[in-house]
């Protein structure tokens, strides 16, 4: 299972009453991003809850591929937020919180911890092979950005 398939829409129930349908829990679900960016869904939505989705939507739905939101660019674009904010020195938990605080969507601590260490563990991977290469650009990268992941 993706790691953003483990993300969820914070007051899930709250947005469903709103919306007057029901929504998957799951924010990169397929129907929930048809429900909240298609047709009138942000109309029915109060103020605080519809500039968090455009937040959303404008920080990791905007990209020039035909098959948006689908495409999979939401998803990269969602981790590399975890990763920064990892690498500016938060953890875990702090990350689940501003990334409730910034867009109304939650993760479970442990998904967030297991997600850095798999980061880890790869670039692990990538030094090893860059060493294995001689690729010693490559190896550096790794060992730095395994570095800001590690804390």
């Amino acid at each position: 299972m993706a790691f953003t398939d483990k993300i969820y829409v914070k007051n899930h129930r709250q947005l469903a009453s709103q919306l007057e349908t029901n929504i998957p829990k799951g924010a990169f679900a397929g129907a929930t991003l048809d429900m909240l960016f298609t047709g009138d869904g942000l109309s029915k939505l109060d103020s605080t809850t519809r500039d968090r989705i455009l937040d959303f939507a404008e920080d990791f739905l905007d990209c020039d591929c035909q098959a948006n939101p689908y495409c999979g660019c939401a998803e990269r674009k969602f981790i590399r937020y975890v990763l920064e904010l990892r690498a500016e020195g938060l953890g875990p938990q702090a990350i689940v919180d501003v990334m409730t605080d910034d867009y109304m969507v939650y993760a479970y601590t442990g998904d967030v911890r297991s997600f850095l260490d798999d980061a880890v563990r790869q670039l692990e991977a990538v030094e090893t092979l860059a060493d294995v290469e001689g690729n010693d650009e490559m190896s550096a990268k790794a060992r730095r950005a395994k570095r800001e992941l590690s804390g």
